[in-house]
């Protein structure tokens, strides 16, 4: 197989701008899956999400809850919560991000979902927004209810990494010629193993490392009317974030 390149983009604060975690928490208290206390939690971590990004320790302390809030659940149940879950997260999706989206493809390139969310989530996701798949936590399934328990590493940090990885020696793609987006620090072994890395609405952590690294920075603010940080990025990388920008501006013009 001849090796192709694929475009990975993380989730909550790229793709969307708030925290889909929280969304299917939301779902799941609904459904009597997650206590209001958790829920509670989870409200004040979205929106200290939304103003700073995630911490390793808030990360897992999400995962630990939503596992086992699907313990004793049924594949079909969860399921049945996406119902609600993928029509709120499409409103989020951002106009810019459909563009950068639409870029990759019309360059041949496949497109991938890669976030801490459920596998069932995620997946449902990217084929509604019609991306090739998704990558996400995925929990153990015994005679079709879950176990409470990882049956492959956490979707996070070193994960999403390795799941990467997996993924890219399975389609034969070339990671040297892939592209990787994502706001958070805690991604940077995702974002180090692909040829061309993008920051976007980066948290602080992250944009140290990309201004010193050369990669390119995309912040999608229509208050602050900017898109791009100056950084030593390459021109080419600077051009095709501008083009996402206005791609998504008129896309937005066309819908409305």
């Amino acid at each position: 197989m001849t090796d192709s390149a694929a475009a990975f983009f993380d989730l909550d604060r790229t793709l969307i701008s708030g925290s889909s975690v929280f969304v299917f928490g939301m779902a799941a208290w609904r459904a009597g899956f997650v206590p209001t206390s958790d829920l509670v939690t989870d409200a004040r971590n979205a929106i200290g999400f939304r103003l700073t990004g995630a911490s390793d320790e808030k990360t897992a302390a999400v995962r630990d809850r939503v596992l086992g809030a699907i313990a004793g659940t049924t594949v079909a149940e969860l399921r049945a919560l996406g119902d609600q879950v993928i029509p709120r997260l499409l409103k989020d999706v951002r106009l810019e991000s459909r563009g950068l989206i639409d870029l990759h493809h019309d360059a041949g390139r496949d497109t991938y979902i890669v976030s801490a969310s459920p596998i069932e989530i995620v997946d449902d996701l990217a084929d509604a927004m019609g991306m090739t798949g998704g990558i996400g936590t995925v929990a153990e399934i015994v005679d079709g209810v879950y176990t409470g328990r990882l049956a492959e590493p956490f979707c996070y940090g070193e994960g999403k990494a390795r799941a990467i990885e997996k993924l890219a020696e399975e389609k034969g793609y070339d990671l040297r010629l892939s592209y990787a987006y994502s706001d958070s620090a805690g991604d940077l072994p995702f974002l180090e193993i692909v040829g061309h890395p993008v920051a976007v609405n980066a948290d602080r952590a992250l944009q140290s490392l990309a201004y010193h690294r050369g990669w390119p920075v995309i912040v999608f603010s229509r208050k602050a009317k900017q898109v791009i940080r100056t950084t030593t990025a390459v021109t080419g990388a600077a051009g095709l974030a501008a083009a996402t920008y206005f791609l998504g501006r008129r896309q937005g013009r066309l819908r409305a």
